[in-house]
């Protein structure tokens, strides 16, 4: 009985849960259906407000399209009014170009000529160094402007064509001077007295300038950088410091070009160095040479003065000179016989010649030697050549001038040495062979004078 009460106990709670249950899921599913009511009206309002919207765009979208199409068709209208317009301008310029080409008639050659001769007489001109003086430094404008023009000149222009065209005539024939800016090699400015001879050569100071116009906006008066040889200089430096009267001068009928090309001439020490390592050994030949020579001369001609003292004073024997040495040998003989006198005579002169010939066949020596030396270099010279051939070919010369210039300078350079060491050589030995001549022939006087006391 009691598990009853408790199973009906248990269950009426359950009964009472359910029911609780289910009355709030009721309220709250109306709640739910209310609030989908209220979605449903919005979303309504909406897609209204968006249609509303869109059908707003689609009227704005067609009336822009309706206004392109109507600029499409006034463009196309347009550009068949410009199509004949232009077609109209075509035409009109070719019947104006017509005109134009009759109304000039001749003048149309005149217009090529100008700007010919204003091109011509601008390069001329410009590069002129009549240019380099102040008051002639401005005359390329009226060129430049003449030579580039696309129309007929005036009168004033041609005018100016034909002053600048005998300007440049007459200055070609006058000898001015002036101060003008000289641009030093090392870019210092000074301003100095400038002779300008017609249009060929510019003096200063005994020396010729060059007119670069290297930088046509800025020309400049420079010196050379070499100048010519000695006598040329001289030359222009007499003609310059001259008040009147004739001088002679050389001047540049190539307007410098020839004083340019000049300047790359290779000066006797750079010849001189193109003979390289034989060239200098010749050199060495040469000074040893020339040494020996000046101390043989010394020697010899101190040998001959005190000999020549000596020939004055035979009786008294000064054992510092060989003719002295030699009557000292006679003085302590005097009591050999005539055979053994001769002998220590002969050995005594046999003593002082080598001291007196000491050194000159090395003399001899390199006097044959340096034309060897000189052969050798050219071979050397020769061998690179080929060598620079091999490599580079014959296509450009300069490849191949260094090797041939100590080919030929060496050979120069061992005649040169040799010439005058065989001219000394010939001089030095004539005069050891002299004093050896002089020892003998004293000697066998000597002799001679020793028999006939014996005969006697």
């Amino acid at each position: 009985m009691k598990q009853i009460k408790t199973l009906l106990t248990v269950s009426a709670l359950a009964l009472t849960s359910i029911s609780f249950t289910a009355s709030a899921s009721t309220a709250e599913l109306d709640k739910l259906l209310e609030q989908v009511k209220s979605d449903r009206i919005s979303e309504v309002k909406i897609n209204k407000k968006r249609e509303a919207e869109f059908k707003a765009a689609r009227d704005q979208k067609q009336s822009l399209v309706n206004k392109a199409k109507a600029e499409l068709k006034a463009e196309k209208a347009r550009q068949k009014r410009l199509q004949q317009t232009f077609a109209n301008n075509e035409k009109r310029i070719t019947d104006k170009e017509v005109e134009l080409d009759n109304a000039k008639g001749t003048l149309g050659e005149m217009f090529g000529v100008v700007r010919q001769a204003s091109g011509e007489a601008l390069g001329r001109v410009s590069t002129s160094i009549v240019s380099s003086q102040p008051e002639f430094s401005n005359r390329t404008a009226t060129l430049e402007k003449l030579s580039e023009a696309k129309e007929l000149p005036t009168l004033a222009e041609l005018e100016d064509l034909w002053f600048a065209l005998q300007t440049e005539m007459t200055e070609s024939g006058k000898t001015v001077s002036y101060d003008a800016p000289v641009y030093a090699l090392d870019g210092s400015e000074s301003t100095m007295t400038v002779t300008r001879i017609g249009v060929f050569n510019l003096l200063s100071n005994g020396e010729y300038l060059t007119y670069n116009t290297e930088n046509p906006a800025s020309p400049k008066i420079q010196p050379l950088a070499r100048q010519p040889e000695g006598h040329v200089l001289s030359a222009a430096a007499t003609y310059q410091g001259q008040g009147s009267g004739f001088s002679s001068l050389y001047l540049d009928p190539a307007r410098g070009a020839i004083l340019n090309i000049f300047k790359q001439k290779a000066t006797l020490s750079d010849r001189y160095h193109q003979g390289g390592v034989p060239g200098y050994v010749i050199t060495g030949v040469l000074v040893l040479g020339l040494l020996i020579a000046l101390e043989r001369f010394v020697t010899l001609f101190l040998v001959g003065s005190a000999m020549k003292s000596q020939l004055k004073n035979l009786n008294n024997p000064n054992t510092k000179n060989p003719l002295g040495r030699i009557l000292k040998v006679y003085q302590d003989n005097k009591d050999a016989d005539v055979e053994n006198l001769e002998l220590k005579l002969d050995e005594a002169i046999l003593k002082e010649t080598p001291r007196i010939e000491r050194g000159i066949n090395v003399i001899k020596i390199l006097a044959a030697i340096a034309p060897l030396l000189g052969l050798l270099g050219t071979v050397v010279g020769m061998i690179g050549t080929f060598q620079a051939i091999t490599l580079f070919g014959t296509g450009d010369p300069k490849i191949m001038a260094g090797n041939i210039s100590m080919a030929l300078v060496t050979t120069a350079q061992g005649l040169i040495a040799a010439l005058p060491l065989i001219f000394i050589h010939s001089i030095v030995a004539g005069r050891s062979k002299s004093i050896v001549h002089v020892l003998e022939e004293q000697s066998a006087g000597i002799v001679a004078a020793h028999a006939e006391k014996e005969q006697a």
